[in-house]
């Protein structure tokens, strides 16, 4: 029960940590660096998302992400992290609920799409959140698998209810790849520069099969988060 408590209260303190921290207008033009137990991710927000890249700038300045797993990992798809719930975890238990006690509306645009290496914000599904509102920390990083013209023109069909895959998109999804059908449905607000190789690294990694599903076995850890000047 003492432990219990311990891990309730620093949860509090860290939510308001987040909260009161300022940003200075120098920061909004800060990468920010993930370093985890599998290599280091550099990434680059976007100005078009301001409430995102500011939320997410917040938080990783105030060291929210210190410690938290990338507790849902699907190869092929993407790489999940952000729940406060996951740091030190007890092997086994499920997560994935944790937040900050808030949401963020959505920011979609259009020529902010799912090419691996992107990073999105998670959220509620559809059915309680018909705004597609963000959760306020959980996100995920893009890997995504590589398409053919064929499977774009049956995804149009099939998923996206005859929208269009804009050419420029199509061919960023025939290289480099990506998951298009969660485009405009997932606030994009940013992307990997530097560590793509980090992503296929944490995507291989062996999967929980039982009530934690798709956590990894062995912990993925976020061991820092920090601003960094950009190059």
């Amino acid at each position: 029960m003492c432990r219990l408590i311990v891990i309730v209260v620093c949860s509090l303190l860290l939510f308001s940590c987040a909260s009161q921290q300022k940003l200075r207008k120098a920061d909004l033009k800060k990468d920010v660096v993930l370093e985890t137990n599998y290599g280091v991710m550099r990434v680059r927000l976007s100005d078009e998302t301001p409430q995102h890249r500011d939320n997410f700038l917040k938080l990783a300045k105030s060291k929210y992400y210190d410690g938290v797993l990338f507790h849902r990992v699907i190869n092929k798809f993407m790489i999940q992290a952000g729940d406060p719930d996951s740091r030190k975890a007890a092997p086994g238990k499920a997560l994935g609920e944790g937040g900050p006690g808030y949401t963020i509306p959505s920011e979609f645009r259009t020529n902010l799409f799912h090419k691996k290496g992107v990073i999105a914000a998670a959220r509620e599904g559809d059915d309680v959140n018909p705004q597609k509102a963000s959760s306020g920390s959980q996100f995920y990083i893009v890997q995504g698998k590589v398409w053919t013209d064929g499977g774009l023109d049956t995804l149009e069909i099939k998923r996206l209810n005859g929208r269009k895959i804009p050419s420029e998109q199509r061919t960023a999804y025939k290289t480099v790849g990506g998951t298009p059908h969660l485009d405009q449905n997932y606030t994009v607000f940013g992307e990997v520069i530097e560590g793509l190789s980090v992503i296929d690294a944490i995507a291989a990694v062996t999967t929980s099969k039982g009530k934690d599903k798709d956590r990894p076995v062995k912990d993925v850890i976020i061991k820092k988060a920090r601003l960094v000047k950009r190059r």
